[in-house]
């Protein structure tokens, strides 16, 4: 398997990101559920090249919580 940039792939998946003006993106990490030619489903990762470990878990751990919660981010909410 060879490795590849993520961004092209991001793209073609409609992967988008709310940035307000000023904002500074860091970090990523992206998880990616892939259907092998034969049809077995399995997982990948990516991260940033400069992503440690301890944020890495941080980050994940951040973003399980917030899909556990059905948080909803104030600025986005329509109701305010």
């Amino acid at each position: 398997m060879a490795e590849q940039p993520v961004g092209q792939i991001l793209d073609a998946l409609g992967v988008m990101v709310h940035l307000d003006e000023g904002d500074l993106p860091t970090d990523a990490y992206v998880i990616l559920k892939i259907v092998k030619a034969d049809g077995t489903v399995s997982m990948s990762n990516a991260r940033s090249e400069a992503l440690d470990w301890i944020t890495r878990l941080g980050m994940v751990t951040a973003a399980q919580a917030l899909e556990n919660s059905g948080y909803i981010d104030a600025s986005t909410d329509d109701d305010t």
